[in-house]
């Protein structure tokens, strides 16, 4: 096994359950991670994925061990502490002392604001982040996305702030404080409201869709069939005729208005149509006409088929290991590929450390500033990627041309670029290239001879048939670093499927697990963009991994990241749990969920609170504040097995308290109050405004001379001591700084320029 690109990274992690995710993609990428965790916690599946490839030791976490820590920082990177888990670990008092270490402490909220001791648990974020509001069928009960996906998110995000600082370590001889909040992390990596949206949404951002919870089926509708259900996403015009052309051109929708998006999407007689057509036909057979025909068409899964599916079996996304004494279950294998290898957690690395010099880079005021970026990506993945380097300096260039526009440029307004699109392409510069033609594509190349980084998230060898496969671009860079995302990833027996995330969500079973409970139709999943904006961070962090490494070995690399398997990364502890089921073994997940956990009506209209118990003291207090002795007294409700055995009982009380309010934010704070983790389910509109963001200053009102209203992005990743908020310059028109790129990178003058630009090669907007 060749090093591995972290290798001599040295981490010590405090933190046990679902954030010591954040230790384990470290450990993936070749750092030695010592995790600590209190001696006696016997770990559940959750805690036992999250443990691999690390060094475990077991300590008692009190004001003596907090003191000994010390002895071990001197030799140490990176220090991850939940500080949840580990209260009496004073993170800032250890940045101080230790200016060079990157110290990351994990909270709820933040360690300052309204908020800071609020609980923290998955139905709240996605009560706070707006999911919840956009998932479910819209007449019944909000829908809690699958368990894991939340943790996950926030995982990823930490990872990608923990190498950021790193670099910037390097770079600027600086350590950094990382004041992160659980619950933003997952909110700006799960399916942020006011990030980039999915491609069916037109260019409409999430807030300006209707208050209620708005039907969003017809989108990627998933229809039965012969033995299943299959979903599809039928969005471009030519998928659309070829739809038609497989159904046999019904004349009730001969109208060329169908080739309108909106238009298929309001008609009443369509989708029924198209379902009654696939009734006679297998999900085996449907999907290998869609493949045939170039309609994007996926068979939803049920999860534990799932994770041995034909694509997810020949790319070992799972592999077997002991899990627990005398257990051995699936578990996850790495979320992506560098070189075509797998970074998985087989094993500790070294502890040995590296002294990580030689950067040709000058300190800057930013971390990434002087790298150069060409940024082939698309829709949302694309996107995210490139704007979370051009965020933090780097100059990131937009390749796109008039014939092949990033899809999402797309828009129902009348602003020559969409809100949507803005959010996923700030702080970029926007080059027109023609990559069809022979000029070209030599320019291309002669950009990729300047480059620090190439990204681009089409199906699995559109780049070899462009010419511009990695081979090639490492002739002309050496040590070029690619970032190529897919659906499925470059190699098995899917690889060439159209990457939409509602498909990929299908292909995986999480369509199955996003479901209303006892409702084999209710499958809930249609307005959220996931694993979208989680992919870009995992290509993020892959590239800083080799980035990093290219500091001592000179070398670049590939990083591959398969869309499907980012978002099973997260659902280690599920997809362990269904192993042991199917093989006739009970083992308890380690999540710490009681009950009840879930989503219930208040008195007011459309309005919703999560509560979760997580354990006895959870449960007597919320007793207490409903003023229900009786049920605290009850002795058959006073273990976690009875209460679960008399659920319909204790929600059934819930509700009874809930209808007395009008507005779920009274009681969310009552209960949060008193530490039982609760909150209101909140519309998009309604995010911006609530403690937790207004003061972290999560968001920032920005403007853009093609767009008519002012707009709410994101500011930072989390909060940072020596890292600057990013920069909000507006995302490029097509073409908008074509000149300036070409005169920059390349020093050709004006007059040939426009040369190219006559002839075609180059493309230059007319704003």
């Amino acid at each position: 096994m060749a090093m591995r690109p972290l290798s001599g990274l040295r981490v010590l992690e405090i933190s046990d359950g679902p954030l010591a995710a954040i230790g384990r993609q470290i450990a993936e990428l070749g750092a030695h991670v010592t995790q600590i965790v209190k001696t006696g916690d016997e770990p559940g599946l959750i805690q036992a994925v999250e443990r691999l490839g690390k060094s475990v030791e077991n300590a008692t976490l009190n004001e003596a061990f907090s003191a000994s820590l010390q002895d071990r920082l001197a030799a140490t990177d990176i220090l991850i502490v939940d500080t949840e888990y580990a209260p009496t670990i004073d993170t800032k008092a250890i940045a101080a002392q230790f200016p060079d270490l990157i110290v990351l402490a994990l909270s709820p909220f933040g360690l300052e604001g309204r908020c800071k001791d609020w609980q923290l648990t998955e139905p709240v974020i996605h009560a706070l982040s707006g999911e919840l509001s956009r998932s479910g069928i819209p007449d019944r009960e909000p829908l809690l996305p699958p368990d894991g996906v939340a943790w996950g998110c926030a995982a990823s995000q930490a990872v990608y702030a923990v190498l950021l600082s790193f670099w910037n370590r390097v770079r600027n001889s600086q350590g950094n404080f990382i004041d992160f909040s659980v619950f933003e992390g997952a909110s700006l990596t799960l399916d942020p409201g006011y990030g980039i949206a999915g491609s069916a949404a037109a260019g409409v951002p999430a807030h300006k869709q209707p208050w209620g919870r708005p039907e969003g089926r017809q989108r990627y509708p998933i229809l039965p069939c012969k033995d299943g259900y299959v979903r599809i996403c039928v969005l471009a015009k030519r998928q659309w005729r070829a739809m038609f052309e497989f159904m046999g051109k019904p004349e009730a929708f001969a109208d060329p208005q169908f080739d309108l998006l909106h238009v298929r999407f309001k008609d009443p007689d369509l989708i029924p149509a198209i379902s009654a057509f696939f009734s006679t036909m297998t999900g085996d057979e449907l999907e290998a006409e869609g493949e045939k025909r170039g309609i994007p068409i996926a068979r939803v899964y049920k999860f534990e088929d799932a994770i041995r599916s034909p694509q997810i079996s020949a790319r070992d996304m799972f592999v077997p290991r002991e899990i627990l004494p005398g257990r051995t279950a699936l578990t996850p294998n790495g979320a992506l590929e560098i070189n075509g290898e797998r970074m998985n957690a087989d094993e500790a690395s070294s502890a040995s450390g590296d002294n990580w010099t030689g950067s040709p880079l000058p300190p800057s005021a930013r971390p990434f500033e002087g790298l150069k970026v060409l940024d082939l990506g698309v829709i949302v993945v694309g996107a995210e990627t490139g704007r979370l380097f051009a965020d933090q300096g780097a100059d990131v260039i937009k390749v796109e041309n008039s014939t092949f526009a990033d899809g999402m440029r797309q828009n129902k307004g009348t602003d020559l670029i969409s809100q949507t699109f803005a959010a996923g392409n700030r702080n970029k510069r926007g080059l027109g290239i023609n990559l069809r033609s022979e000029q070209g594509i030599a320019l291309f190349k002669k950009l990729v001879a300047e480059s620090d980084l190439v990204l681009a998230n089409f199906k699995a060898g559109t780049l070899d048939s462009l010419g511009l496969g990695y081979d090639t671009l490492k002739a002309i860079k050496p040590d070029v670093i690619l970032v190529d995302s897919s659906a499925f990833g470059p190699t098995g027996p899917w690889s060439k499927r159209l990457g939409y995330g509602p498909l990929v969500r299908a292909s995986i079973g999480m369509c199955d697990l996003w479901r209303h409970e006892g409702d084999a139709e209710g499958f809930g999943d249609a307005l959220t963009v996931h694993p979208d904006h989680l992919a870009s961070r995992i290509g993020t962090i892959g590239a800083l991994a080799l980035l990093i490494d290219r500091l001592r070995t000179g070398k670049g690399g590939r990083v591959s990241v398969s869309q499907a398997e980012t978002a099973l990364n997260n659902l280690g502890g599920l997809a362990a749990q269904a192993d042991l089921e199917r093989q006739g073994i009970e083992a308890d997940l380690g999540d710490g969920k009681d009950t009840p956990w879930g989503v219930f009506p208040t008195g007011g209209e459309d309005d919703w609170c999560v509560i979760t118990v997580r354990n006895s003291e959870d449960w007597q207090t919320l007793c207490g504040v409903m003023g229900r002795g009786d049920l605290a007294d009850d002795t058959s409700l006073a273990t976690p097995e009875g209460r679960r055995g008399n659920r319909q009982t204790i929600e059934s009380a819930v509700k009874d308290w809930l209808s007395g309010f009008t507005d779920a934010r009274e009681p969310a704070e009552i209960l949060q109050t008193k530490g039982v983790p609760a909150a209101p389910m909140l519309r998009i509109q309604q995010i911006p405004e609530f403690p937790a963001f207004v003061d972290r200053k999560l968001f920032v009102a920005v403007s853009h001379p093609h767009i008519s209203e002012d707009m709410i992005q994101e500011d930072a990743p989390t909060r940072m001591t020596t890292i600057q908020t990013p920069d909000t310059r507006p995302a490029p028109v097509l073409g908008e700084h074509t000149r300036d790129i070409i005169r920059d990178w390349l020093g050709l003058p004006d007059d040939q320029i426009s040369e190219f630009i006559a002839a075609g090669d180059l493309e230059e907007a007319n704003v």
